[in-house]
């Protein structure tokens, strides 16, 4: 099928302008999803709502047949120290470059997704669709995807809109923060009593002790952990607690890792797109989602959280035109 691209994309870009220009903190997003309702109900599609998330499902919705899910995430992180513009208004410049907090992530996936979810929802598909822009991704609130997910219908597949450079990231690293403590014995330091709890943690980075003339008998540190597919967040946990005499509390396990078979039929339509699929290191609402995901969208990873963050008009243009190529007949 043959879609009008320019069009999409400049109904895109009038978008982004306008969410730009709504500050949408993570857990401050209202403004901006009630935004992005109207404007979908504005083009005659039903929406539904909870808290700061916003989705809609394709019409003639059939439950025989498989759901697809298409998201992305309308909060941000604060603006950095180092803007030389201001973030919240969107500055298109004579070379592409649209200028704004959240452009490159994940406004532009935002909007993306939403032109090719109104395009698709024009034809006929072997599968149903659910658009949903989510709240709270940049902290990994509860109050984003996690609670919506069971006011949906059953989802087979997602694609997750994040600046991938419109490349599959068939795989996700997940995330597990340990609280680390180890205990010991206070005493005076000049007679070298007590027992120093920083021995038993002499190779990390440590937080210990009262004051100068006094052993600590208190040692705490923190561990970042990015796991991935091999073992689950639980099992890394339970095999750190073997080797470590200290006691460590996990804040989370339910940040877990993703990925998708090579094999599946997205993944393999991808590939035939001269689409190249790898690992993500960063993480994303997919941690958050119990079926397989593609994650893939406009812009580039390492403009997220700059300063004077931006995308190119050509980027989204693009990633629409690869989205509809991409789901236009594919098997889920």
């Amino acid at each position: 099928m043959i879609y009008d691209i320019p069009t999409l994309t400049s109904e895109a870009i009038g978008l982004l302008k306008s969410l730009i220009a709504i500050p949408s903190l993570s857990r401050d997003e209202e403004k901006a999803a009630d935004y992005l309702q109207n404007y979908i109900e504005m083009q005659g599609m039903a929406t539904g709502r909870k808290g700061n998330n916003v989705w809609c499902l394709s019409p003639m919705f059939d439950l025989k047949k498989p759901t697809l899910l298409l998201n992305s995430h309308i909060d941000t992180v604060k603006p950095v120290n180092g803007w030389r513009k201001d973030p919240f208004k969107p500055t298109l410049e004579s070379n592409g470059k649209l200028y704004g907090l959240g452009s490159n992530d994940a406004g532009a996936s935002v909007v993306s997704l939403l032109q090719v979810f109104l395009t698709l929802c024009r034809t006929t598909q072997a599968y149903n669709l659910i658009y949903l822009a989510s709240c709270e991704e940049e902290v990994s609130g509860k109050g984003g995807i996690e609670c919506v997910l069971p006011e949906l219908p059953p989802i087979q597949f997602a694609i997750v809109g994040e600046p991938t450079e419109m490349q599959p990231a068939i795989a996700e690293k997940g995330l597990m923060v340990l609280d680390v403590t180890a205990t010991g014995k206070s005493g005076h330091a000049a007679r070298n009593e007590g027992d120093n709890a920083i021995y038993k943690v002499l190779d990390d980075m440590v937080n210990a002790g009262t004051q100068h003339n006094v052993i600590p008998d208190r040692c705490t540190f923190v561990v970042d952990i990015r796991s991935n597919e091999c073992y689950s967040n639980q099992e890394l946990f339970d095999e750190i607690q073997k080797h470590i005499t200290c006691e460590a509390k996990a804040r989370s396990f339910r940040l877990s890792s993703s990925h998708v078979a090579p094999e599946h039929p997205v993944v393999q339509k991808a590939i035939a797109m001269k689409r190249t699929p790898f690992g993500s290191p960063t993480l994303s609402d997919q941690a958050l989602m119990p079926f397989p995901s593609l994650k893939m969208g406009p812009g580039k990873s390492a403009r997220s959280h700059t300063a004077d963050e931006f995308i190119f008009v050509k980027e989204i243009e693009e990633a629409i035109g690869m989205y509809l190529e991409l789901l236009e007949g594919v098997k889920i």
